[in-house]
């Protein structure tokens, strides 16, 4: 989508915007042919939006980076970032539906900011130089399954990891139209309540500094999707919140960034 509300066709160019895409500078190349006959414009009345990006090589996340989160969840502030994987087959598009998994009787909601590598990002020398190897942003639902993820042994990959636990989108928002990733809004609501709103600034670990941390353990790649942790708000910790049940809808905004609508089923 254009900045001034514009729907364009991409496919006469691209494939997909997955890891080529953003390894051959693709954004910019993309940038440079608005406003051309290459890139017609499209109505998007009753279109499904897939994903804003293709199947990431890895889709990384960062847990209890929100200290009211940290504290709901009875787990203590982490002291350097706490980091584990989520499927790549988990990422659906923004209006998907949710599918709650056979055996689960806690399916739970995590608004998140989510961060897409621009380009090969290995052993940066400093957080300051973090945010030169950010594609974009975007909305993402981090579902979680908290039995699977804390009460069966094992890491908490399992619970993260379900068929379409991982909502993106609506847009991939490009990192020179957020010049502040530590000043966005997120608010989450589940069957038109209100459950999550906060600000990225109150992360424990800024975006710079967890895109710096992570690259000292592994090499992200381009298309590389990094989940940057959700506030308090979520229905781990609350007795009187109850987790998802199917028919249940869930309403996603981060500021700038766009909303997502999920209603939620059985599996």
């Amino acid at each position: 989508m254009g900045s001034d509300g514009r729907v364009l066709d991409c496919s006469s160019l691209y494939r997909d915007f997955d890891a080529t895409f953003f390894r051959d500078h693709g954004l910019e190349e993309l940038a440079s042919r608005v406003g051309s006959a290459e890139l017609p414009e499209v109505a998007m009345d009753h279109q499904r939006l897939g994903a804003p990006i293709s199947t990431p090589q890895k889709i990384v996340c960062v847990g209890l980076n929100y200290v009211t989160h940290a504290e709901e969840s009875g787990q203590a502030i982490p002291k350097e970032p706490v980091l584990f994987m989520k499927s790549p087959g988990t990422l659906v598009g923004p209006n998907d539906t949710v599918l709650i998994p056979r055996a689960s009787t806690k399916t739970d909601w995590e608004v998140e900011l989510a961060v897409v590598v621009g380009k090969r990002a290995s052993y940066l020398d400093s957080p300051g130089d973090a945010l030169s190897y950010v594609a974009g942003y975007a909305v993402s639902n981090d579902v979680s399954e908290r039995e699977f993820q804390l009460e069966r042994g094992g890491q908490w990959d399992k619970g993260k990891s379900c068929d379409t636990f991982n909502p993106l989108g609506p847009w991939l928002v490009t990192a020179n139209e957020v010049p502040d990733p530590q000043a966005l809004e997120m608010k989450l609501s589940v069957n038109g309540v209100l459950r999550q709103h906060d600000s990225t600034k109150s992360m424990v670990f800024s975006v710079e500094y967890v895109l710096w941390y992570i690259s000292q353990f592994m090499v992200l790649e381009p298309g590389d999707v990094i989940n940057t942790g959700t506030p308090a708000g979520v229905s781990l910790g609350h007795d009187d919140v109850p987790y998802l049940q199917p028919g249940d809808v869930m309403e996603l905004e981060v500021s700038g960034l766009g909303t997502q609508r999920q209603v939620v089923a059985q599996g």
